[in-house]
């Protein structure tokens, strides 16, 4: 089974996987964040929750992923106050190699602050550090591009472009972009 981060932490912030304790406040986020979220995090397991008992069945299923080796699901705290910044998700992409997905959303009272970055930025560094990733990729919506911004900030390539492989709730339809970075292209960043 592929070893997936329980917790990370960058200068500015926590990352850690979500206890019981935390759905009060999770269900509260995921209210808030609802419109924010709506586009480019439809299928997000934020915007399947209207209460407390659905966050915290939704922090029971994160560990379920976590216990067999599937998925982790951190959230982002800032280190100074614990406010919650955002959320960083970690999926078994193929556990031969190990390849992992990275995936990420940011509270919108945090937005265009640098958190994203760092989050992902050290997440995906613990996966190839920490967790011997071979490689660990990226698909984001071709109209996000804080999302591209952000998978070329950490170096990946982009690999391939699904066109209009997908309709919004609003009926508009967009494609989907690969970003991949492989454990020797990170080391050569590592050493540039």
């Amino acid at each position: 089974m592929p070893i997936l981060p329980s917790s990370v932490t960058t200068k500015r912030l926590v990352l850690r996987r979500y206890t019981p304790d935390d759905a009060a406040w999770y269900a509260t986020m995921a209210l808030r964040n609802r419109a924010h979220l709506a586009r480019f995090e439809s299928g997000n397991a934020a915007m399947k929750i209207a209460s407390e008992a659905d966050a915290l069945a939704a922090i029971k299923a994160f560990h379920e992923a976590a216990d067999t080796g599937t998925a982790a699901f951190l959230g982002a705290f800032r280190r100074s106050d614990r406010t919650f910044i955002g959320q960083v998700y970690v999926g078994v992409g193929d556990s031969n190699l190990p390849g992992y997905l990275v995936g990420y959303f940011c509270d919108e009272a945090h937005l265009r602050q640098g958190y994203t970055i760092e989050a992902v930025s050290a997440t995906v560094a613990a996966l190839f550090r920490e967790c011997g990733a071979w490689r660990v990729g990226l698909w984001c919506d071709d109209t996000n591009l804080a999302s591209q911004r952000i998978a070329e900030r950490l170096g990946m390539r982009r690999e391939g472009h699904l066109r209009a492989d997908k309709r919004h709730p609003d009926g508009s339809i967009t494609g989907s972009l690969c970003y991949g970075l492989l454990r020797g292209e990170f080391q050569a960043q590592e050493t540039a």
